[in-house]
């Protein structure tokens, strides 16, 4: 059965059917997948009918007897659309809706601090949920069995036991993360009042050297596989080489590629507005190659029936914007179907550096294009033109030499 009007609903939500299926329709749904969420949303009708349940009454315990008594026997497909089915009757206010999970000791600890960054730090939300998450296997190491906070106590040597135990499991990028955000929320419980004593001071530094490393960009090879492997005679083929384009000739970060609104292209004038890190928007130009693979993919490619104003959208519905970890995604797919590893988006940020590095272009050109804040963050590149560092090597002595 794969039409979703033909599927009979009885009991109580049958009224609530049709509005359904035009939202499913509207999301971009197919007929066949759509018709799997209308079965669900049958089975739940009856399950209720037959169990003297009105749609007032459906709350969480009712719904786990739902789950026990019908779903566990049926495919897990049926699992994922009652989360379906229950958005849309909750949006109806049909269906009551559901319950916060009730806040740990820790999850108000972090709460807390979250508004502190978001509202007196004004930091973005990515920045802020991950401070927090990185935070949350501290927080919660300083609540007790009995569920009770124990910080007023806290110690130094606390503080280093977390860090040795953490540091050793961690890379050096996470380790530095998991640094500063300690820091940060050291200071702030110490102004709130929370430990007696400042302790900030007391988290050491993580271990490394500026500019230390090597960027690793793909070669040129690699990167016409890595366009070729887009089969541009499907929707998902357009939109990742549209996504590939952008990331491979501007170096834009993945967040940037997802925020992409289309009132940020000027064609006219030949380039985007970009919003980066820090919430900073800057201009950046449209070479004819990127705006030619997005102009395809906004004619060929993006779905007609998503509304919103992001220029990449998901392929497989519900249809919503694509997400940093989508575009991630769409990379690291790609450089397997070209046979080249897994390669992430910010590789190809570092290979559209090189390859301005390659054709002459200074390092101040490549950090605006980049929009990095300091020079030094562009001076790593310097360390991968081999040919330019030959010409300051000195001549190794013979064994003749003086």
């Amino acid at each position: 059965m794969g039409e979703p009007s033909r599927v009979q609903v009885v009991g109580p939500l049958a009224p609530f059917a049709a509005g359904l299926i035009a939202e499913l329709h509207e999301s971009g749904y197919r007929p066949a997948a759509a018709a799997v969420q209308v079965r669900v949303l049958a089975h739940l009708s009856r399950w209720m009918l037959e169990a003297g349940i009105s749609a007032s009454e459906l709350h969480e315990p009712e719904l786990e007897r739902f789950g026990r008594e019908h779903l566990a026997g049926i495919a897990s497909v049926h699992g994922a659309g009652l989360t379906v089915v229950l958005g849309h009757l909750r949006r109806l206010g049909v269906v009551p809706a559901q319950s916060p999970p009730a806040l740990t000791a820790a999850d108000v600890l972090l709460e807390s601090y979250r508004r502190y960054l978001m509202v007196e730090r004004g930091l973005t939300a990515g920045t802020v949920r991950g401070y927090v998450d990185i935070l949350r296997p501290f927080v919660a190491s300083r609540v007790s069995a009995a569920g009770e906070v124990e910080l007023w106590e806290l110690l130094p040597a606390d503080v280093l036991a977390f860090l040795l135990a953490e540091t050793g499991k961690r890379s050096r990028k996470s380790a530095k993360l998991l640094v500063s955000a300690l820091r940060s929320l050291l200071g702030f419980w110490h102004v709130q009042g929370l430990i007696a004593r400042p302790l900030a001071g007391a988290v050491p530094s993580v271990a490394g050297w500026r500019l230390a490393g090597l960027p690793r960009a793909l070669d040129a090879g690699q990167v016409r596989a890595l366009l070729v492997s887009c089969d541009r005679r499907t929707v998902a083929g357009i939109r990742d080489f549209a996504i590939l384009t952008m990331l491979v000739r501007l170096g834009m970060r993945r967040g940037e590629i997802a925020a992409l609104a289309l009132d940020a292209i000027d064609w006219r004038a030949g380039e985007i507005v970009v919003r980066g890190k820090g919430d900073r928007v800057e201009r950046l130009p449209l070479p004819a190659d990127v705006g030619e693979a997005l102009a395809f993919y906004l004619r060929d490619g993006r779905p007609p029936g998503f509304s919103g104003r992001e220029v990449f959208v998901r392929i497989k519905a519900p249809l919503q914007a694509l997400t940093p970890g989508g575009v991630t995604q769409v990379v690291v797919s790609a450089s397997k179907r070209a046979g080249i590893g897994e390669v992430t988006a910010h590789r190809l940020r570092h290979t559209a550096a090189t390859e301005l590095l390659r054709q002459g272009a200074p390092l101040q050109e490549i950090g605006e294009l980049l929009r990095h804040r300091s020079v030094l963050t562009t001076a790593i590149y310097a360390k991968v033109d081999r040919d330019r560092l030959r010409e300051l090597a000195r001549t190794w002595p013979t064994a003749g030499a003086a």
